[in-house]
Parts: C-alpha cells; structure tokens; sequence
C-alpha cells in the first residue's frame, strides 16, 4: 500500500497521473490548464484566496502560496513532473534591482526533492533590447534595456542553471505582445476608442504578436518536446510596425485610425510604460517554435486573431 506521506510513492510511475504546476495562473495559466490532457492533473500556486474557488471551478487543483514570502511555498516541493512559470519578476525597486527573487525562491523549493522532469518559462522577447528592426533570432546576444528585461535575463539565467544541475529539461519561451479577443485588454479596441496616438511612419517600430491560445499551445508543446536548455522566441508570423497593427485592428473593428505623431509630440502625450514599447524595433524569428515544437499556429497573424 502507499504510504500515509506520499500516497502514489509507491505505485510503479505508469499508474500515477501527471502532474502539472503552474506557477503564474493568470489568463494564460488558464489556457495552458484547458489545453493539457484531461488525464493530466493541474495544480496551480495562487496568493489570493478569492481565486482558489474560481480555479477549482476549472478542474485545477489550488494551492495557496506567494512567491514573495518563500516560507509559504515547501508544498511545492517534489509535487509535481512539469513545470509551467509565468509568475512575473517582482516590479517594485530592491537593492538588487536586476534579481528575480521571485524565481530565486521557486527553485529553492523544486531542488528540495525530486526536481521536475520539465520546467517552461515564460520570459519576454524585451530581453533582446532595440534591434532596430532587425530580424531577430534566439542566438542574438540578450540586451536589455530596462529594469523588467534586466530581471528577465537573469530569470532566464536562474532556471537555465537550474537545468544543467537538476537535469531538468528546461525551455525559456520569450514572448511578445500577448493579445485575444476574450483576454481583459487583449485588444486595441480601448486605445482606440480614446484616440490615443501611435508613432508616424518615418518614427515606428517593428511590434510582435502572439495569440493567447497559441502561446499556450506553445507552453503545452514546450513541457514534452522543448529541448535541453532551449531558448524559443513565442511570436507569430506577423511583420508590422505598431501603427500598422492599430490600423489593422481599427479597419477590423471599424473605428477611426488613430492619429499619428512624431516621437518629440508623443513623449509630452504618452505614459512612460507605452513609450518604452515604441523605443525598441525587432521583428522575432519563430523558426524553432514551428521546426523543432512543431507549433502549428492557429493564428498566424493578428488580422486572423483580432477576428
């Protein structure tokens, strides 16, 4: 019989079910739990207790922990086989700003006992700074330029190592815009309806897109097929700059395109948060998330998606 401790120790491993954490369930973490196997169990880290009922509505299993207050999270060791983490760094200034404490404090508690045999990070294509429209691919050297992407990187850097000492097959999914239909702000309906401006042509940058549905496809396909160590870009096949894609999604939704202006105007009219996305210009690459994921995206591009 199994024991009192750990009630499936004991069952040979093609008897249990898998487990799957998700660390981080938000809008995507939902998605990524609707597209598992139904004989897969889920279970996910929240640090509100309002959601624990919603989140047991969904057939995932709650376990109520916050990354910022490590000793709450020793349940999480040993207990699942993959694991998802989407949970943010922290945003608020440390002494050591450039950390993800956060990441630290998860992996702290996975090493206790047996490690996962997968682990998927969601990371930001931000990590590669302003490439100047430039094609950009997963072996371009990381560049961050702001505080979010610095602690990125060094996410990236933890869970990485992380691999290499626990044998963990880990996959760092760098992801661009997030946008859908049924996502709260997933679209730039409510920009614009406000008519807030978007950069003129000679001024734009290079934007990239990714469905909700197909970054969690993407996740899905990363916990049993990422490889070792593996970096992928989460992008779609989109080639935009950010007022192209305003105009598409205002002909779609027929509302007035938004006004364009020069980067000196927007900088008196925009929030520090937008300007920082109009200050940096790539276009990802997205060859390893369809050759070697094999990732065939349902939306290929956000006129399809906006849909």
């Amino acid at each position: 019989m199994p024991s009192n401790q750990t009630p499936l120790g004991a069952l040979p491993s093609r008897f249990r079910r898998t487990r799957v954490l998700i660390v981080g369930c938000g809008d995507v973490g939902v998605r990524v739990a609707q597209a598992l196997a139904p004989g897969v169990r889920v279970l996910a880290l929240t640090s509100s207790p309002a959601r624990v009922p919603e989140l047991r509505q969904r057939g995932i299993v709650p376990l109520q922990g916050d990354l910022d207050a490590p000793s709450t999270l020793a349940r999480l060791a040993g207990i699942a086989d993959r694991v998802v983490h989407l949970a943010p760094p922290p945003g608020e200034p440390r002494q050591e700003w450039w950390r993800d404490v956060r990441t630290q404090a998860l992996l702290r508690v996975l090493r206790l006992r047996t490690p996962p045999a997968a682990l998927v990070y969601g990371s930001t294509s931000g990590v590669y700074g302003d490439c100047q429209g430039g094609w950009v691919s997963e072996s371009r050297p990381v560049d961050p330029r702001t505080p979010r992407a610095q602690r990125r990187v060094d996410a990236e850097r933890q869970v990485r190592f992380f691999g290499r000492g626990t044998g963990a097959r880990v996959s760092v999914l760098r992801i661009p815009g997030i946008y859908a239909p049924d996502r709260a702000g997933g679209t730039p309906r409510d920009r614009l309806i406000k008519g807030t401006p978007v950069l003129q042509a000679q001024d734009d940058v290079y934007t990239n897109h990714i469905h909700a549905n197909d970054l969690a496809r993407a996740v899905f396909a990363a916990l049993w097929r990422g490889a070792p160590q593996r970096v992928y870009n989460a992008s779609d096949d989109t080639e935009l700059k950010m007022g192209d894609y305003f105009d598409v999604a205002a002909d779609l939704y027929g509302l007035p395109r938004p006004p364009r202006v020069a980067r000196w105007t927007a900088q008196e009219q925009l929030s520090l948060m937008l300007l920082s996305f109009m200050s940096e210009s790539r276009r990802l690459r997205n060859d390893r998330l369809k050759n070697e994921l094999r990732v065939k995206l349902w939306y290929p591009t956000v006129a399809e998606g906006l849909r």
